[in-house]
């Protein structure tokens, strides 16, 4: 971990966090790997489990520039599973951290962690910095998040990418909570590839 001065004279650390390949065993995790299936066979665990029950489903083409292979923001969707993957199967990564959105009721989440009441109306505990993991994704695959899963990016090392992206019609008006690592723990994650 290095450090250096932010604009504001705040240290700030710069974590370097080693990106390891997305597999159906290593993301389970967060949501799920998907990969190419024969076509015609039946519909199975293999498949993308979705929750587009909230909304009316967006299915999109986004493109993206200038995602270097740091963050220091990482976004959560409360209400709704999310599914990613670059067209042409380029290689690209994404920070996540599991999901920590508090069922109604509950008021803790563990020892030494105090709960958020997000913009969105739910209750979450901050991912801690040691819980951010780091995947590569390439090839024809794409990945499916969880429910409430923390992801940084799609980040890339091309100047601009193509991606698919499933989500509802507003996910990133009303259900869009982000963490700001760099000012509540003081900490930018490089990924080391």
């Amino acid at each position: 971990m290095e450090g250096s001065a932010d604009g504001e004279g705040k240290t700030v650390a710069m974590m370097k966090v080693k990106a390891v390949e997305a597999t159906p065993d290593s993301f389970k995790d967060f949501g799920q790997v998907i990969e190419s299936s024969p076509d015609g066979e039946n519909f199975g665990p293999r498949d993308a489990q979705l929750d587009l029950s909230r909304g009316t489903p967006r299915f999109y083409i986004m493109r993206l520039e200038g995602r270097p292979l740091k963050f220091s923001t990482i976004t959560h969707h409360a209400s709704v599973t999310q599914c990613l993957g670059s067209i042409g199967g380029h290689v690209w990564y994404l920070g996540v951290a599991k999901p920590s959105i508090l069922d109604i009721g509950e008021t803790k989440g563990g020892e030494g962690c105090n709960p958020v009441m997000s913009r969105c109306g739910h209750l979450y505990v901050p991912p801690a910095v040691d819980d951010v993991r780091v995947f590569r994704i390439m090839g024809p695959k794409f990945v499916k998040l969880n429910r409430g899963t923390w992801h940084a990016g799609p980040l890339f090392k091309t100047e601009t990418m193509d991606f698919y992206n499933l989500e509802l019609s507003n996910t990133n008006v009303v259900d869009h909570t982000t963490h700001n690592f760099k000012k509540e723990n003081g900490v930018v994650f490089c990924i080391d590839d």
